[in-house]
């Protein structure tokens, strides 16, 4: 069956190409102000450190250049790019999940998927699968930074599991399952219906990953096995949840009222990422972790800390951590957006509905389930 290219395609085709074309035509003409002060900087400077396990890396008018302590970062001349994120680069890979997500809108349309909440719940296993994957590259930069072995995935190959370049691995993975099980259930007899094979597919590729940093912790010195870090922080997501969710339910039920129980899911998502935080950055030395606390890569949770210690006297910090306030920002975030996902949202735009929720759901528990099992591991 043929296909036509509807109106809102091609104008996001224009858009999509016209942005790439404006990056890489700048890049070309003006590589050390655009590719070099922004592309490199911002998104593939921080990469590129981070697989090689440096402090910093500088540009150097294109002589990059590994730094592996802070004063030499502090010395070098801008622009220095660091492992982790800016407000620049949440900002750009923001705008880039949005142009996406109208993209494979498009897409679950032209497959006629994704109208069912099923499909939420078919992809759960794969939002774990990107925090397990990034566990992984964690566990492969404690080899060498650790246990004084080689990494056993080396440059470029582990740039492919760091974000965000995760990122796009993982929607090439999932939409090549998700393409696969659509056709097996329409085109052959061995399934009836594509979610559950599908979620079977995510868990299994879940345990595979969860299999190495294991296998490592069984072996080695430099990876360790922590379940505290996992039972507190699935213990106390699960406890938040469940105490919000009733609260909102009954004094705030339009809230809650297009999302239902899909809606507390990707409330629990969330406290998984704000309570694996909290543990991790407040609580990791007390907890087992054996290099002191788990470092931050996001600027919020820096503008968090620097928040509750304006407020906040130190000897009340020293009982109680910097970033508890950080479960109570996302769980207000959470319910907001969840407001937004109304009945007549469901009814009138099914697939929008369903691709937004998973959005949603993968930006707090992708990298909540990192930090939980980079704690666990003691990575």
């Amino acid at each position: 069956m043929s296909f036509p290219e509807t109106g809102r395609e091609r104008a996001w085709t224009a858009v999509a190409v016209a942005a790439l074309a404006a990056l890489v035509g700048g890049s070309l003409l003006f590589p050390d102000t655009v590719y070099g002060g922004f592309v490199w900087h911002y998104f593939w400077g921080p990469v590129y450190a981070d697989a090689h396990g440096a402090t910093c890396v500088a540009w150097n008018g294109g002589n990059v250049e590994l730094l592996y302590n802070t004063a030499a970062c502090g010395g070098a001349s801008e622009p220095v790019a660091y492992p982790g994120y800016t407000i620049v680069s949440e900002v750009g890979y923001a705008v880039t999940l949005l142009v996406s997500l109208v993209g494979v809108s498009f897409l679950l349309n032209r497959l006629e998927i994704g109208e069912r909440i099923e499909f939420l719940y078919a992809l759960f296993p794969f939002v774990l699968l990107g925090g397990a994957l990034r566990v992984v590259e964690d566990a492969n930069n404690a080899a060498e930074l650790f246990g004084n072995e080689e990494p056993f995935i080396s440059y470029p190959l582990n740039a492919l599991i760091i974000s965000p370049v995760i990122y796009f691995v993982m929607f090439g993975i999932t939409l090549a399952a998700v393409v696969a099980w659509v056709y097996a259930a329409r085109r052959t007899d061995l399934v009836e219906d594509f979610h559950r094979p599908l979620a079977a597919t995510g868990a299994a590729l879940l345990a595979a990953a969860l299999l190495v940093p294991a296998s490592l912790a069984a072996t080695t010195d430099y990876v360790v096995f922590i379940p505290v870090f996992t039972v507190l922080t699935l213990g106390l997501a699960t406890v938040i949840t469940a105490a919000v969710w009733w609260a909102v339910r009954r004094w705030l039920p339009g809230v809650t009222s297009g999302t239902e129980r899909s809606g507390a899911l990707v409330l629990w998502g969330h406290c998984v990422d704000g309570v694996a935080n909290v543990l991790g950055l407040d609580w990791g030395a007390e907890l087992g972790y054996p290099r002191g606390d788990l470092g931050s890569k996001h600027p919020l949770n820096q503008y968090i800390v620097d928040f509750t210690h304006g407020v906040l006297p130190e000897s009340v910090i020293h009982y109680t951590g910097d970033t508890w306030p950080f479960v109570i920002v996302k769980v207000l975030a959470v319910l907001f957006v969840l407001s937004l996902f109304d009945q007549q949202l469901r009814e009138e735009a099914p697939r929008y509905f369903t691709l937004m929720l998973v959005a949603v759901l993968a930006v707090g528990l992708g990298p909540g389930t990192r930090d939980m099992l980079r704690a666990t591991f003691g990575i």
